[in-house]
């Protein structure tokens, strides 16, 4: 099935997984909403060049995630700028790392409201369009922390597990709608927010930055290679499709066999 005229909204897009995913299915013909952070001429030229090099519509959404109110203002936009959402991407999230006894409630109150609270409102206000329509996808990009757990990643693990349990309802409730709902899980991708970890290690190890980088994968990651963020757009790109109608309440792992260990 042609995704060719199909509406799609991507949550934390301007850069890493989300803007591979966004231009994944811009390349499938889907108009397009990206929504993050950025300076306001880089964000413009990514909205060109998505717009131009696939000739579809390019919309941008700065809204705020944080709260009940920007996620709802995300949706609106959404709705009046592309008329809709057939594909619902929620890929937007944040991390810091902290012993449970040190972590700060604030950080893990923006976790939570970010990572998991932020997919719950996106899906709750998209979900009735695509049932009126009677197709839709929703995809969740989880984590491995959505399966197993690390150290000092309280927040982060909670928000994770909570978005596969979100994901199964989601696909029970809609079982019979022709919208499905799934997660995948990446595990190590070399995004900002993981480079982010990887300088933090070499910095308190007195290591060179590639050095961190492999010591960081040899902890968790037996295929000892970083997940594109292709690689997510690719899997994201095939649950839209028709071969993927009856994939529905899954989490799929892309981490190198870090979950079979």
């Amino acid at each position: 099935m042609s995704l060719h005229g199909k509406k799609a909204l991507v949550t934390g897009s301007t850069s890493g997984i989300g803007l591979s995913v966004a231009t994944a299915l811009a390349e499938q013909g889907c108009d397009v909403m990206i929504n993050g952070f950025g300076e306001a001429g880089a964000i413009k030229t990514l909205m060109q060049d998505l717009s131009s090099k696939n000739r579809v519509k390019v919309h941008y959404s700065p809204a705020d995630l944080s709260t009940v109110a920007g996620v709802a203002s995300l949706m609106s936009e959404a709705q009046a700028k592309l008329g809709g959402v057939d594909i619902l991407v929620n890929n937007a999230g944040i991390q810091h790392t902290s012993p449970i006894e040190d972590f700060p409630p604030e950080r893990w109150d923006a976790i939570i409201a970010i990572n998991l609270s932020a997919v719950f409102h996106a899906v709750r206000l998209a979900v009735s369009g695509m049932k009126q329509s009677g197709w839709g996808r929703i995809i969740n990009i989880a984590s491995t922390h959505g399966l197993v757990a690390s150290p000092f990643k309280s927040a982060y693990v909670a928000a994770k597990h909570g978005v596969l349990g979100l994901t199964k309802v989601t696909a029970l409730e809609l079982a019979t709608s022709g919208v499905t709902c799934n997660a995948i899980c990446p595990g190590w991708v070399r995004t900002p927010l993981v480079e982010r970890q990887i300088e933090a290690r070499a910095k308190e190890r007195g290591l060179p930055l590639e050095q961190a980088a492999v010591e960081l994968l040899a902890e968790k990651q037996p295929s000892q290679r970083f997940t594109q963020p292709s690689d997510i757009a690719a899997l994201t790109v095939f649950l839209c499709t028709e071969a993927a109608a009856n994939m529905t309440g899954t989490a799929l792992p892309v981490d190198g066999a870090w979950t079979a260990q």
